[in-house]
């Protein structure tokens, strides 16, 4: 076998891998509006699922905003117990839309650096506002938006309490303070 010959049949191979059709056509959507459609649209399958679907009927919620801006960040949902007898409360929600839990699911990209943004949200919000108790839930929903044909949600996940509060926004003033000996004796130092 010659080096043109065997040149010339992997020319072939390739032309004819790029040749041919795949088997399923792509998205009409892809990129960045894909993603911001896909987004909006779990938002709104978990807003309808909150307030409509969720079990037992005392758990349902009421919103109170949508894609609200606080400083820098951003809060999905807030909203509250739709039931007037529950004890009055404001629930911040994080939605996480995707279209295959093949890679993990809503829940674990929720990382260390968006519950601290979550968490500084939260404070901000409920800086101006009376005392009252808050959590925060994180929603998951599991398909493909109604910009793909046949699109449907396969799954809504909805995880209660999901991120705690971090210590340095639970309570104003307790940031931890250096260590100063007391006056007048003799210096002490702190327990390890």
């Amino acid at each position: 076998m010659s080096i043109p010959g065997f040149l010339n049949r992997i020319r072939d191979r390739v032309s004819s891998l790029f040749s041919r059709r795949p088997a399923v056509p792509p998205p009409p959507l892809r990129g960045p509006d894909y993603a911001k459609k896909q987004g909006e649209w779990g938002e709104e399958k978990a807003r309808h699922f909150l307030e409509k679907e969720l079990e037992p009927k005392e758990k349902r919620l009421r919103t109170i905003g949508r894609r609200v801006r606080v400083g820098r960040d951003e809060i999905d949902l807030v909203m509250e117990p739709a039931d007037p007898r529950r004890r009055p409360m404001v629930v911040f929600v994080e939605v996480k839309t995707r279209t295959t839990d093949a890679f993990g699911g809503g829940l674990a990209a929720v990382d260390r650096r968006k519950r601290h943004a979550l968490c500084r949200a939260a404070a901000r919000y409920m800086r101006g506002r009376p005392a009252a108790p808050f959590r925060i839930d994180v929603v998951e929903v599991i398909g493909v938006s109604d910009a793909v044909p046949g699109g449907a949600a396969d799954r809504i996940l909805h995880f209660e309490n999901a991120v705690p509060m971090e210590r340095r926004y639970a309570v104003e003033g307790l940031r931890r303070r250096r260590f100063r000996p007391p006056r007048g004796g003799a210096a002490l130092k702190p327990a390890p």
